[in-house]
């Protein structure tokens, strides 16, 4: 089989006050409002992907850690409820996800063959972490799609940012590798955020968004430094610079998930649509991606 293609790459940030902000039916806690613009931004992200008949969903997820190796969901199915550590008072959600395991096991083995480390995670009891399913959540709330979970391997805080770009360079041309094996239209989720410092305390009602910032100036440039390079598609310069993100705007990029995007679309120098940015808790999201015609549409173009 072959013919497989990555129809969408998405940066797809996961702050759970989004999901407790749009009070879905698979989440506990209930909230008035909140973060509307990044929320709207899914939605037209979501507008956006429907054209494009994907059929799997590939995320990468920071809050997945593993420190010896690449790990992958290799269970067709996990049903559980994911509380988030953090915020427990925002996130108490009851999942049920499909995995695409032969796709996932076709990455893991080119990547192992890239000269990673790699492991399928066989155990049918093990919780899905809140960044996967807030991201698969937010883009695809139908749950209507199989999902290929990947750990972050967390190269940066065992050895360096250097290292992590490198793994995310395999990792990235083992994920485009297999899906073109594949056969099948694939979307890539960098289940991320920009910056991301932290406040360290919560306003008494979450969703008042009165009390809603970046955390800082410095953050909020480097923010929008990136989303300048994503804009103009200097796609190669984020990489470059992705050192630098990581230390002064003490970015989530750490995990590896947005320098695995960008390997994995081979770079791309196209414009990246922007469909959203906001701040959740004093860190910056931008909800983000770049797309392929839908089918039909060039065609249709043609005079």
């Amino acid at each position: 089989m072959s013919g497989g293609r990555i129809v969408a790459a998405v940066l797809a940030p996961h702050p759970p006050h989004l999901v407790y902000a749009e009070n879905p039916p698979q989440n506990e806690p209930r909230a008035e409002c909140g973060w509307e613009e990044l929320r709207m931004g899914y939605e037209r992200l979501r507008r956006a992907l429907e054209p494009l008949r994907p059929e799997v969903l590939v995320v990468l997820s920071p809050h997945w850690q593993t420190y010896i190796g690449t790990h992958f969901l290799g269970v067709p199915r996990f049903e559980s409820l994911s509380v988030d550590p953090v915020f427990p008072n925002l996130f108490r959600y009851r999942y049920a996800l499909d995995v695409d395991v032969p796709l996932a096991e076709a990455i893991c083995a080119r990547a192992e063959a890239a000269g990673l480390v790699t492991k399928m995670m066989r155990n049918p009891d093990f919780r899905v972490d809140y960044g996967t399913l807030v991201s698969c959540h937010l883009t695809r709330p139908a749950w209507d799609l199989p999902v290929v979970g990947i750990s972050s391997c967390r190269a940066t805080a065992y050895y360096g940012a250097d290292v992590m770009q490198e793994q995310a360079l395999a990792l990235g041309r083992a994920t485009r590798e297999a899906i073109e094996a594949s056969g099948k239209r694939c979307v890539l989720l960098a289940s991320n955020s920009l910056s991301h410092r932290h406040f360290t305390t919560e306003p008494a009602i979450p969703e008042d968004m009165s009390q809603e910032r970046i955390t800082s100036h410095a953050q909020y440039l480097w923010d929008m430094h990136v989303l300048d390079l994503l804009r103009s598609g200097q796609t190669r310069r984020l990489w470059g610079e992705m050192r630098e993100l990581v230390e002064q705007a003490v970015a989530e990029a750490d995990a590896g998930a947005l320098s695995w995007l960008l390997a994995a679309t081979e770079f791309p120098d196209a414009p990246c649509e922007i469909y959203a940015y906001g701040s959740v808790i004093g860190t910056g999201n931008a909800v983000a991606a770049w797309l392929e015609p839908a089918p039909g549409a060039a065609e249709e173009a043609t005079p």
